[in-house]
């Protein structure tokens, strides 16, 4: 059975997800060489998977651990919050605040999956103070240990 994606999307489109998904600096000429379009071709198509909204953003991947953030954790927080404007408030919060890498609402025990980098432990103390100023009633922290796999690259082909 044939994905929605593949409905929208025809295999010229896909390749071009997928190679610039693994290289985002691959230059126009050398992405038209590879899909066998004009490089204007290539260059529209890119601007219409922008538009969209398949392509989100272009951006460097930066490693934690040379910039000083050794401390990579999983934070999975509860609230007593069932107000949807205090819950939209609260997620506005989390999504503000720089430590937090990503923010997950989730089903289950928990409410959110945060994942946090931080400096060092003392960086981690202060920022489980400062969720604990947002009415979380739960919160359950694992310390990442060292990193097996990390991808940004979606089995798309």
């Amino acid at each position: 059975m044939e994905s929605i994606v593949h409905k929208v999307l025809d295999s010229v489109d896909i390749n071009l997800l997928d190679l610039l998904q693994k290289n985002a600096q691959v230059s126009n000429a050398e992405l038209a060489k590879l899909v066998n379009l004009s490089p204007p071709a290539t260059h529209a198509r890119i601007k219409r998977l922008e538009k969209e909204g398949f392509i989100e953003n272009h951006v460097a991947i930066l490693n934690h651990k040379k910039l000083g953030f050794d401390l990579l954790c999983y934070i999975f927080i509860s609230t007593n919050i069932h107000q949807e404007e205090a819950i939209a408030e609260l997620e506005g919060v989390l999504s503000s605040m720089e430590e937090i890498l990503e923010c997950h609402c989730l089903t289950g025990e928990y409410d959110y999956l945060l994942k946090v980098a931080n400096k060092d432990t003392g960086g981690l103390e202060d920022f489980i103070k400062k969720l604990n100023k947002l009415g979380i009633s739960k919160i359950n922290t694992s310390l990442a240990l060292r990193e097996i796999k990390s991808s940004t690259v979606l089995p798309i082909l």
